[in-house]
């Protein structure tokens, strides 16, 4: 098989564990803390996980282990979307298993969960693992977004384990799949089953972090990969001096990439969603924002400029999450009617009284493009597909007419010229950071001790990442310790309780304080591409997020 120059050197690739993971194996132990508990809700999750609730925080130290030596049966699960690293957590894996004892074995199910609930798998060895080892990508055995959630699926995924002669299940995913590992535990202790469930932090949204959880791999990769590309387009608009872009970038919910992004390159505007909606801004506050730094700028002759807008914001606007609340309810309550009807103004004028006033009224404001959005089919738990809105068009066709309403006025005599982006899927797969091959490794690593000395229900953890990777600190967390109880479809469910920006951190306070100078001059950064090679404040950097945090 051909391959690229640097793929090859990157198999070359030696990734560094924290000092308690490196030298023999046999002098690696858990020291086990005091109990832990939830972050809410304590007595429902303590009755939902009456076998795992309460466990203590776990850390690695220098003593002897026998149980390390024990031969294991491990299977492996990468769920949901692809981040950075994946590859190296498998490896760092599958070395430990193979350094406790050559006899130990890894499948890795297909497809992700499905894989477990149909044993779909793949038996990993030498050859498979070294042709992954520091590249992107989910490719050596796919990921999915399967939920177990129904009584079937947890009995099959037993059925597979108990076929497997499996000792332990790693589930690589975010807070939703390890909110499923942690349902999984729980039922396999409920079931007398020995079958052990450890998890590891992965999403580029970097909204799975806590106290133990510094950051979920990928988030590095993603964002130097992202702001390469920003920097790009930052270096285009101030040599062409002609383009506004309006870019709009992957993270769901969350606005961590957005501002990571807006750290690493400085453009003239970020949107946080989390404070348009502490803020309560209506989208035309939100235009009105973008207009005036356009205004001033362009009385400054500069007729150009770089707006970053994370993927969720829609859903942070108050009259538009009303917006998205009604329509989910009433598609869902009126599927079949509702699927029957082809044409959008068909459409519109069903929901004419289907909707509030406010809500029917937004709607039919908004250009008939993006109000089509809206109106897409669901997904599969009956929500709008919010990464398919094209906020950044809403924002252009917005913004365009409030400046056409201020030139009328005298208030505006410059030019708009817009372009809309989105930047996602170019940096799921590229090839982990040094820092991330180094943080994924180690948390696979870290997954093989806490299964060899028996534990379950644990999140695998590296902390102190802003030190070089040595000094790094190891271990596990409870998965009920990150656990709350929130509204979903209709009902409380447990689940992990995502991270969004704190607006009191210092991340959004060293933004907050030079977003209005970047507003109105120039004050392009040009990060350029991830480097692999040089001196360490180069090529181990890790993010400005992860540094300012640790301050």
């Amino acid at each position: 098989m051909d391959i690229s120059p640097l793929q090859k050197a990157r198999y070359g690739y030696k990734p560094r564990l924290p000092a308690c993971l490196a030298g023999d194996i046999g002098d690696i132990a858990v020291e086990l803390g005091v109990p832990t508990e939830s972050i809410s809700d304590r007595e429902d999750l303590k009755a939902l996980f009456k076998h795992t609730y309460g466990k203590p925080l776990v850390s690695f130290v220098k003593e002897k282990n026998e149980a390390i030596y024990r031969e294991l049966k491990v299977g492996v699960i990468l769920s949901g979307g692809q981040a950075p690293g994946g590859h190296n957590v498998i490896a760092g894996l599958y070395d430990g298993l193979k350094k406790g004892n050559p006899a130990s074995k890894l499948f890795g199910f297909l497809g992700g969960p499905s894989g477990l609930v149909e044993n779909k798998t793949l038996e990993i060895t030498d050859t498979i693992i070294d042709a992954y080892r520091n590249t992107g990508g989910f490719d050596m055995i796919g990921s999915g977004r399967t939920k177990i959630e129904t009584p079937e699926q947890f009995a099959f995924s037993l059925t597979t384990i108990q076929k497997l002669g499996l000792n332990a299940v790693v589930i690589i995913g975010g807070d939703d799949s390890n909110t499923n590992a942690a349902l999984l535990a729980e039922y396999l202790k409920e079931k007398g089953s020995d079958a052990q469930i450890i998890g590891c932090p992965k999403t580029i949204d970097g909204d799975l972090k806590n106290e133990y959880i510094e950051i979920s791999f990928g988030f590095d990769t993603a964002c130097k990969t992202y702001s390469e590309l920003i920097g790009n387009i930052e270096r285009d608009a101030a040599s062409a001096k002609k383009y506004w872009h309006f870019i709009k970038l992957m993270g769901r919910a969350a606005s961590h990439i957005a501002l990571e992004c807006a750290l690493e390159t400085q453009p003239n505007i970020c949107l946080v969603s989390e404070e348009v909606e502490a803020k309560e801004l209506s989208l035309d506050q939100v235009v009105d924002h973008i207009c005036a730094s356009v205004v001033r700028r362009a009385e400054n002759h500069e007729n150009f400029g770089v707006v970053l807008i994370p993927e969720g914001l829609v859903e942070f606007i108050p009259e538009i999450k009303k917006l998205i609340e009604e329509l989910n309810n009433v598609i869902a309550r009126d599927t079949g009617e509702f699927a029957s009807i082809s044409s959008f103004i068909d459409r519109l004028g069903w929901l004419r009284m289907k909707l509030s006033e406010n809500s029917y009224s937004l709607l039919k404001s908004l250009p008939p493009d993006i109000a089509k959005e809206f109106l897409m089919d669901r997904d599969p738990h009956g929500n709008v597909q919010v990464s398919r809105i094209e906020t950044e068009k809403l924002l252009i066709s917005m913004t365009e007419k409030k400046l056409r309403e201020l030139k009328n006025g005298g208030l505006y005599r410059g030019k708009f010229s817009p372009l809309g982006h989105f930047i996602g899927y170019e940096g799921r797969c590229a090839f982990p950071s040094n820092f991330d091959a180094d943080y994924c490794y180690s948390l696979g690593f870290s997954a093989f001790v806490l299964i060899a000395s028996g534990l379950s229900g644990y999140l695998s953890s590296v902390r102190n990442l802003t030190a070089p990777a040595p000094e790094w600190k190891a271990g596990g967390v409870p998965l009920t310790m990150m656990m709350n109880m929130e509204q979903r479809y209709g009902a409380k469910k447990p689940v992990i309780k995502k991270a969004l920006v704190d607006l009191d951190g210092k991340p959004f306070k060293a933004f907050d304080a030079q977003r209005d100078i970047w507003a109105v001059k120039t004050s392009f950064l040009f990060p350029g591409a991830v480097q692999y090679f040089g001196p360490p404040e180069v090529a181990d950097e890790p993010s400005k997020t992860l540094k300012l945090e640790h301050m």
